[in-house]
Formats: structure tokens, sequence, C-alpha cells
């Protein structure tokens, strides 16, 4: 996340919001931003997400599917994106990750699916 230049901004009860830079750490060599650093993006906001749901002494949280769709580039020097949880059950967690840029349009919209699994002692 740190070698992303990912920042949280936001981690609540079932909402996480974090910004990323479009820059030479997340860009593609078309210069576009990199499909794989906005789904690190959206995988490290849903995990972070259930870490807050969940006692992390008793449970670890695994991303387990992540789906998403490029639907658009941008132009900013920013992204943010905004996790929303979609699904809290005993033993998964489904979130909503919006991937926009400052002027509000839609980069991507991605799916994650985290397991919530004990802690073995």
């Amino acid at each position: 996340m740190e070698h992303l230049g990912m920042q949280f901004t936001e981690v609540t009860a079932g909402r996480v919001v974090a910004t990323m830079p479009v820059d030479h750490r997340t860009l593609q060599p078309l210069g576009r931003l990199h499909g794989g650093a906005t789904m690190a993006l959206a995988e490290s906001i849903g995990s972070i997400g259930s870490s807050f749901l969940v006692d992390t002494e008793k449970f670890h949280v695994l991303g387990v599917e992540i789906s998403g769709s490029h639907i658009g580039t941008t132009a900013e020097n920013e992204v943010i994106a905004i996790g929303t949880i979609i699904h809290q059950g005993k033993s998964s967690h489904v979130w909503e990750i919006k991937v926009k840029d400052k002027n509000e349009k839609l980069i991507s919209l991605c799916r994650l699916t985290c397991r919530i699994i004990p802690v073995k002692n």
C-alpha cells in the first residue's frame, strides 16, 4: 500500500475511503492508470474495512475473490476510492469499491469478497 502511495482518509464501520496517486508507480506502459494498481487499491480497502469489523485477535481476514470493471481513465493526478460493505456475514464480507477521479468520473467498479476465518491457536 505504501509503495503505491495509498492514503486512507476514512475508516469507519462499513465504509473506507482512500486515495492513490496516478504517477510513475501506478501507470501502465501507455501512460494510463494501471488496472492492477486499481485492483490493489480495491483489495486494500475491502481488507482493511473487514479488519475494522472483526476482532483481529480472534479472526483473520483474507481476500478470496476480486473483480473489477475498468470503465474509464483519467488525466488527473490522483484517484479516490470509496468502499462500502454490501454483505456482512459471520464468515464472509462483500465490498463494493468505486474508484473515481477528482471530477467524480467513475474509473473502476470493483467487488471484493473476504473470508473471515478463526485464528488457530
